[in-house]
């Protein structure tokens, strides 16, 4: 009698443990699916429909989900990316990225750079450099890493001259130290710049708004030169850096399939490709 209670016993102890092996390999297997999904946070602009249109389908091949959120704001997207919320975005370059961090005490960082629209000094009123004349006002961005940025430009033109030796980063209207044509700069969100126009005589207006706003990259009048700070970069939270799924998108960017592509689409120099 004790020897079949005893057998009953262990028959009903294996069941269990089997069970237990099951449900637990379930949840392991459940667990690697889920880390496998990478939530990428995308905003109106070229850089979250180049992730898509050409990262996306290399990650996917390496056996990543992509979720895809949608934010109508650059900032919307780096809230939720300090919050949790998503893991990824691909809007934005480092002075951005570090106005952001510095301003919010968040701990956002890039993980590679990536492909960048320079902005472009466009016309409005007038229709070439030499015609700028006395008090012409100029569109300009207001969040402080693109107002330096236009500040770049307008020297680069010509038509400013900044303080020797500031960081030109962080330049901003206080060191402008020669204006001579008395230009009036106007700062306005840069989503509003292109709607504005046809009241300003020119505007500087990043990349990602030129294309948003279905302006053709051929009018502008004088580019950028891209500094390492408004290199585009793949952003995510600090504590995911090193994670597979990061170096999963930093690979993808580097890929020969990726640099393809940009062989195929980058027509007439549209994209800054930056140097590995």
């Amino acid at each position: 009698m004790k020897k079949k209670l005893l057998n009953i016993v262990l028959i009903l102890t294996g069941i269990i443990v089997i069970a237990a092996c099951g449900k637990n390999d379930k949840a392991t297997s459940e667990t690697t699916k889920e880390a496998a999904i990478i939530r990428v946070g995308t905003s109106p602009g070229p850089y979250s429909e180049l992730f898509l249109d050409a990262v996306k389908p290399i990650l996917e091949k390496e056996g990543y989900q992509i979720k895809e959120t949608e934010f109508t704001e650059l900032i919307q997207a780096d809230v939720a990316l300090a919050e949790g919320a998503i893991d990824l975005n691909v809007d934005q370059h480092t002075a951005y990225l570090n106005n952001f961090n510095e301003n919010k005490g968040t701990h956002l960082v890039g993980i590679t750079p990536i492909p960048t629209v320079p902005a472009g000094l466009f016309p409005g009123k007038r229709r070439t450099l030499t015609e700028v004349k006395e008090g012409d006002k100029i569109g300009l961005p207001d969040d402080a890493s693109n107002t330096a940025r236009a500040f770049n430009l307008l020297q680069k033109a010509g038509w400013i001259k900044l303080k020797a030796g500031i960081d030109p980063v962080k330049a901003t209207k206080a060191d402008i130290v020669d204006n001579p044509k008395n230009l009036d700069l106007v700062q306005m969100s840069s989503a509003q710049i292109p709607r504005s126009l046809a009241d300003l005589e020119y505007a500087v207006i990043p990349g990602s708004i030129v294309y948003s706003a279905k302006l053709d990259p051929k009018d502008s009048l004088l580019a950028e030169d891209v500094l390492k700070d408004y290199e585009l970069v793949a952003t995510v939270d600090e504590k995911n850096a090193e994670s597979d799924w990061a170096q999963a998108v930093v690979k993808a960017y580097h890929s020969d399939a990726f640099k393809n592509y940009l062989k195929e689409h980058n027509q007439g120099n549209y994209w800054f490709i930056p140097k590995e």
